[in-house]
C-alpha cells in the first residue's frame, strides 16, 4: 500500500512500525458545538482508512481526541451560563450521536480528553523545559523554537521569513516572535490546574503530543488531519515531541483537503456553515458517508445541496443492485451450493481492482467505482438460473467491499401493519381495476417513504434514502 506523506511530498510505501498492528492518530474537534461537514471529511476518510487496514489483518489502535479547554471552550461556557466541563460533555455526546450516524466505528476507537491528561501535559512540559527547549515567562511556557532546527519541516515554513511575518503585535515577553504556548497563565474566570509554574491551563499543541505519547507510543505510523492543521498545529506536534523523545513524532502524514460550499469557503461568518446535525434532519448520513467517499481526500470538494442530491440518486442505484442480488439469493435453491468459476472469475476481478484502488493513497472514489462495476456486471449476467453457491458468492464480496467503505449496511425493514394492509389493498385494486385508487394508495406509500416497484416477480419495496 503506498500514502501520499505530506512530510516528503511523495508516495510512499507503506511499512507499519509493528508488522502485526497499527497506530493511527487522527485530530478531532473541539467539542463547543456540533461537528460540522469539514470535520466530517476526515473522520469518514481515516475511517475508511482503518476498516481497509483491518481487512488486510492488522490491529489498529486508533485515535481521536477531544479537545475540551481552549479559548472557544471558555467563551462558550460564558455564553450559556456554564461550566467548561458541561459544555464539553454535551458535545461529546452529541458528537457520539452524529459520529455513529456517519458509521465511525466508534465502539473501536479511542477518545480521551485533554482535561484527563493534565498530570501527563505538566510532565511533557517540564521534561522539555529541563531540556532546554521550552521557558517560563511570568507563568506561561513557551516553547523556544530556535532550539529546534528542524522546524517548519512539515509545513516547508522558513523561520526567518515567519518571524518577519509576526513581528507586528508581537508578544514581548517571547524570546521569538513564533514562540508557541505550552502552558497560559490563569486569567479571570477560565478553568485552571496547578502546575509548577503557577495555577493555569494547557496550550492547544501539547494535548495531542501527549495524547498520542501516552496511548500510542513515542513514534505512531500515521498521523491524520485536515490540511489546514499542518501549519502550525502539526508542525508545532513536532517540534515538541520530536525534541523531548529524539524519535520521529510520526512515520506518515495525511491531510485531507478541504470542502468548499458552492465554491466558497466555508465559514460562519459567510453563513455557508453546516453542521452534520443540521444535515441529517434533511438527508440520510450514509449520503454524506457517500459524498465524502466519491473524491480522492486529497482532492477539495465542493457541498451544496445539488452534490448531495447526486451523492443520494448514486447511492440510491447501489442500494437497488444490493436488493436485487439479494432477492436472488433469497428465492434461490438453496442446495445448490455449486459456484459458476466464470462468475467468480469476474467477480474476483472487481475485488482486486478495489483493493488496488484502496492500496492506491486511499482512492476511494475510484474503489466506489468498482463496486458500481460490479452490481452493472450482477444486474446484467445473474438472474434467477444462476446457482445459490453463484449468487451468495457474488452478494458476500458487494458485501465485503461496501463495509470497508462504510456503506450499504442498511437493510429492507419490516413493514409495519398499516403498510402491509396498504400494500394488500392496493394489489387488491388493481386486480379490480380500480387505478385511481392504486395511484393513490401508491402516492401515500410514498409519503411515508415507501417506494414500489412493479415487477413480472411481483410487488418490491424499498425505504426512499
Amino acid at each position: 500500500m503506498k500514502l501520499y506523506n505530506s512530510l516528503t511530498r511523495k508516495k510512499e510505501e507503506f511499512v507499519p512500525l509493528n508488522k502485526d498492528k497499527v497506530t493511527i492518530y487522527v485530530c478531532g474537534p473541539t467539542v463547543y458545538n456540533y461537528i460540522h461537514i469539514g470535520n466530517a471529511r476526515p473522520l469518514i476518510v481515516f475511517d475508511a482508512l482503518r476498516r481497509f487496514l483491518k481487512t488486510k489483518g492488522y490491529k489498529v489502535d486508533y485515535l481521536v481526541n477531544f479537545t475540551d479547554i481552549d479559548d472557544k471552550m471558555i467563551e462558550k461556557a460564558n455564553e450559556e451560563g456554564k461550566t467548561v466541563k458541561e459544555i464539553a460533555d454535551k458535545f461529546i455526546q452529541e458528537y457520539t450521536i452524529d459520529a455513529n450516524n456517519l458509521q465511525i466505528l466508534e465502539g473501536e476507537t479511542i477518545h480521551p480528553r485533554a482535561t484527563e491528561n493534565i498530570e501527563e501535559i505538566i510532565e511533557f512540559i517540564k521534561e522539555l523545559e529541563q531540556k532546554g527547549f521550552a521557558y517560563n515567562v511570568n507563568g506561561d511556557v513557551y516553547f523556544d523554537i530556535s532550539k529546534w532546527h528542524n522546524y517548519g519541516k512539515l509545513s516547508n515554513k522558513n523561520i526567518e521569513e515567519l518571524q518577519s511575518g509576526a513581528r507586528i503585535g508581537v508578544n514581548t515577553e517571547k524570546r521569538n516572535p513564533v514562540d508557541f504556548a505550552l502552558w497560559k497563565s490563569k486569567k479571570e474566570g477560565e478553568p485552571f490546574w496547578k502546575s509548577p509554574w503557577g495555577e493555569g491551563r494547557p496550550g492547544w499543541h501539547i494535548e495531542c503530543s501527549v495524547m498520542a505519547r501516552k496511548y500510542l507510543g513515542d513514534t505512531i505510523d500515521i498521523h491524520a488531519g485536515g490540511h489546514d492543521l499542518e501549519f502550525p498545529h502539526h508542525e508545532n506536534e513536532i517540534a515538541q515531541s520530536e525534541s523531548l523523545t529524539g524519535k520521529p513524532f510520526a512515520n506518515y502524514w495525511l491531510h485531507n483537503a478541504m470542502i468548499n460550499v458552492e465554491d466558497i469557503k466555508m465559514s460562519k461568518s459567510k453563513l455557508n456553515f453546516f453542521t452534520v446535525r443540521g444535515i441529517s434532519k434533511e438527508y440520510d448520513l450514509e449520503i454524506v458517508r457517500y459524498f465524502i467517499l466519491s473524491s480522492h481526500y486529497r482532492s477539495p470538494i465542493n457541498f451544496s445541496r445539488e452534490i448531495l442530491e447526486q451523492s443520494k440518486n448514486g447511492l440510491d442505484r447501489l442500494y437497488n443492485g444490493k436488493n436485487k442480488l439479494k432477492d436472488l439469493l433469497d428465492t434461490a435453491d438453496k442446495d445448490n451450493i455449486n459456484i459458476d468459476n466464470k462468475v467468480k472469475g469476474k467477480i474476483d476481478e472487481f475485488k482486486v481492482e478495489f483493493e488496488k484502488s484502496m492500496e492506491d493513497d486511499l482512492n476511494t472514489s475510484d474503489a466506489l467505482s468498482k463496486i458500481f462495476e460490479l452490481i452493472k456486471y450482477t444486474n446484467t449476467n445473474l438472474n434467477s438460473d444462476v446457482s445459490y453457491g453463484t449468487l451468495k458468492y457474488s452478494y458476500d464480496v458487494l458485501i465485503q467491499l461496501s463495509d470497508i467503505l462504510g456503506l450499504l449496511y442498511k437493510e429492507n425493514e419490516i413493514l409495519d401493519e398499516e403498510i402491509t394492509l396498504l400494500i394488500e389493498k392496493r394489489l387488491e385494486a388493481r386486480k379490480n381495476k380500480d387505478y385511481d385508487l392504486a395511484d393513490k394508495i401508491r402516492d401515500d406509500l410514498k409519503e411515508k417513504g415507501i417506494i414500489l416497484e412493479d415487477t413480472k416477480r411481483g410487488t418490491k419495496w424499498k425505504r426512499e434514502m
